[in-house]
């Protein structure tokens, strides 16, 4: 199965930005490993000082089973609790409740898809 890239977005509450950025620096090993074991990779978070607006990007497999990794994981819901405080409009966890974002352009699928392209017409 080929890497599937996820992104999500969430709404930190501007109050708590210094606060979210600084338990993230750096997060506890426990988490880490929870993460990785999980199955997801290249896992990173983007947060915009000016609104608050989190936006996160992982690859993985199978993102099914990775969030049911997660969600059984003593580790990641004590995580997920404690951080459950700092996110506005949040329905449920963090790692299960964020938005999604459909993917509308890659580079490499797009040069691959160009190559292709190109050889179809030799």
């Amino acid at each position: 199965m080929p890497d599937l890239r996820v992104a999500f977005r969430l709404q930190v509450r501007p109050e708590l930005l210094d606060e979210y950025r600084a338990v993230h620096s750096p997060v506890r090993r426990e988490m880490l490993e929870a993460i990785a074991a999980s199955g997801r990779r290249n896992y990173s978070l983007f947060l915009d000082d000016t609104d608050g607006t989190l936006f996160g990007y992982y690859e993985v497999d199978d993102d099914e089973a990775a969030q049911a990794s997660l969600a059984t994981s003593d580790v990641a819901t004590q995580w997920e609790a404690e951080m459950s405080r700092y996110f506005i409009s949040l329905g449920g966890r963090a790692d299960q409740a964020a938005r999604r974002l459909p993917e509308v352009f890659n580079l490499a699928d797009q040069r691959s898809g160009a190559a292709d392209r190109e050889t179809d017409i030799s």
